[in-house]
């Protein structure tokens, strides 16, 4: 690391470059997902996280992404959780190189998406992870956000969290 990875807006000349690194990222992650083609999101990359209600952030080291950040309005595909018409986000695409680690770079990622959120009027911040990913869930409650429900599915035991801005 050759010096602190410069934060900025990801922008529409970016998105070559951002959807290889989350791709390869994902693919590392969860393996059987990366067979099952180009998520949403990605695919629809311009018009949700620049010309949308997204918002997607990058971190890079000279001229290389090192990390990256989202977030996309929450569709409410989980019945459990109502937020009662608050505009509500969901926080994605997460991904810190490991060279990168443990060095604070994705809560100061997150801290600038959560700023961005707040000047957007953001009311909540929801995000699902899961145990089998190494520190994800202390993570996020060390960011501030709080277990509202974990799936009983044995395999995946998703963690549905939450954070009140």
């Amino acid at each position: 690391m050759s010096s602190s990875p410069i934060i900025q807006v990801a922008t529409a000349a970016d998105i070559p470059e951002v959807l290889r690194f989350v791709l390869q990222a994902r693919a590392e992650l969860f393996p059987k997902l990366s067979a099952t083609g180009m998520p949403a999101d990605l695919a629809q990359f311009e018009a949700i996280y620049l010309q949308g209600d997204g918002q997607f952030l990058l971190a890079r080291d000279e001229s290389e992404i090192v990390a990256a950040i989202g977030y996309l309005p929450y569709d409410g595909r989980f019945p459990q959780l109502d937020y009662q018409g608050r505009k509500t986000v969901e926080v994605v695409r997460l991904f810190v190189l490991p060279a990168f680690r443990r060095f604070g770079l994705a809560g100061e990622l997150y801290r600038a998406l959560e700023a961005q959120a707040k000047a957007d009027r953001v009311a909540v911040m929801y995000l699902h992870t899961h145990p089998f990913l190494p520190g994800a869930i202390d993570f996020w409650l060390r960011q501030g956000f709080e277990v509202v429900d974990v799936d009983t599915d044995p395999v995946w035991r998703t963690t549905h969290m939450q954070r009140i801005l």
